[in-house]
C-alpha cells in the first residue's frame, strides 16, 4: 500500500479540501467583526453565493478559464449585496446587529431567495458543465504524504492561503489594518483621530459578505458540485464560531477551519476505507463542536480574553461637536 494512501494522508487531505469554503467564510466574518459588526448573515450570504455561482457555471459558454472566475464574480456580487442591506440596517439605520443578521439568513438561506432563483433560474441536480478540479501542482501530487496533502488541492484552496497571508498583513502591518482594529475597539476614539468608523464598517461588512460568497461557490463548484437546497448544510454557523476559535485572527482561523473540514470529512473517508462507524455521530461532531464554542464564549469576560474586539456588536452613533 502507498504512502499516500495511508488513513491519516487521506484525512489531512480532505481537511484542507473541506475546510476550504470555512476559510473564505470565516475570514470574511472576522474582517467585519474586527470593525465591530457582528453578521448571523453568513450561511445566508454563502447560499446567495452558491446559487448565482451555479447558475453561471450552468448557463454560461466558454471555456472554464473564462467561466469560472465570472461564476465566483457573480457569487461575491450577490452575496455582497446581501451584505450591504445588513451593512445599512446595522449601521446607518442601527438596527439590531443580531436579529438582522438572522433575517438576512432567513431571507437568502434554504427555504429563501436561494432556493427561490435557483427554481426560476432551473438549476437541477446535474453536474456543472464547470467546475474546480483538483490541481498537480508542480506534478509533486504523488510526492510523499505532502503530495495529496498541499499538491493535490483545488485553485480555491491556494487562494485560500493567499487571502490568509495578505490579511495578517493588512491587520498587523497596514495604518489601514491598525485604522480597522481601532474602530473595532473604540469607534469614538477612532472617530475623534478623524477616521471615518461608518467607512470602515461599510467597507469591512461588504468584504466580509464577498468572501461569504466565494465560500458559497466552493460548494457549487468544487465540493458538490450541483446545486441543491440548502447545500452549505450550516457552514455558514460554523463559519461564526471559527471567527471566535481563531481568537480573531486569521492564521488561527485556518488551522481552526482545517481541523473542523477533518471532523466534516471523517464520516464519509472512514465509510470510504470500510470502517463502520455510527454515520450520526461523526456528522454531528462539528456542529456540536460549534455550540460548545458559542456557550463558552457567550461569556463577556471569556469573549475579552480570548480577543474579541470591545465595540464588537454595538452601533455607534456620532456625538455632534
Amino acid at each position: 500500500m502507498s504512502v499516500n494512501s495511508n488513513l491519516f494522508v487521506i484525512i489531512f487531505a480532505s481537511a484542507i479540501f473541506y475546510g476550504t469554503p470555512l476559510v473564505f467564510a470565516a475570514v470574511g466574518e472576522l474582517l467585519a467583526e474586527r470593525s465591530g459588526v457582528i453578521n448571523l448573515g453568513v450561511e445566508g450570504m454563502m447560499l446567495l453565493g452558491a446559487v448565482s455561482a451555479a447558475m453561471v457555471a450552468a448557463n454560461l459558454d466558454g471555456p472554464a478559464a473564462v467561466v469560472l472566475p465570472i461564476a465566483l464574480l457573480a457569487a461575491m456580487v450577490a452575496a455582497g449585496l446581501g451584505a450591504a442591506i445588513h451593512a445599512f440596517l446595522v449601521i446607518t439605520l442601527r438596527v439590531n446587529q443580531i436579529i438582522s443578521g438572522l433575517a438576512l439568513t432567513i431571507f437568502g438561506g434554504a427555504a429563501g431567495l436561494s432556493s427561490y432563483l435557483a427554481n426560476v433560474w432551473g438549476l437541477g441536480k446535474q453536474p456543472a458543465m464547470n467546475q474546480f478540479g483538483r490541481m498537480d501542482l508542480f506534478g509533486l501530487k504523488k510526492f510523499p504524504v505532502l503530495g495529496p496533502i498541499l499538491f493535490d488541492q483545488t485553485l480555491l484552496t491556494y487562494l485560500s492561503w493567499v487571502l490568509v497571508v495578505l490579511v495578517m498583513v493588512y491587520l498587523f502591518r497596514t495604518r489601514m489594518g491598525l485604522h480597522l482594529r481601532s474602530v473595532g475597539e473604540s469607534p469614538q476614539t477612532a472617530d475623534s483621530v478623524g477616521i471615518s468608523v461608518t467607512r470602515y464598517r461599510y467597507g469591512h461588512v461588504i468584504a466580509g459578505g464577498m468572501l461569504a460568497g466565494v465560500a458559497g461557490a466552493c460548494f457549487s463548484l468544487t465540493i458538490v458540485p450541483t446545486w441543491a437546497n440548502g447545500l452549505t448544510s450550516g457552514e455558514g454557523w460554523i463559519a461564526l464560531a471559527l471567527v471566535i476559535f481563531g481568537f480573531w485572527r486569521p492564521d488561527l482561523t485556518l488551522v481552526g477551519a482545517y481541523l473542523f473540514g477533518a471532523l466534516s470529512s471523517l464520516s464519509f473517508t472512514l465509510q470510504a476505507r470500510g470502517i463502520d462507524v455510527p454515520t450520526a455521530l461523526l456528522d454531528a461532531l462539528p456542529y456540536v463542536a460549534t455550540i460548545v464554542v458559542l456557550v463558552i464564549v457567550s461569556n463577556s469576560r471569556i469573549s475579552k480574553r480570548l480577543g474579541s474586539p470591545a465595540a464588537l456588536g454595538r452601533p455607534y452613533e456620532r456625538e455632534e461637536r
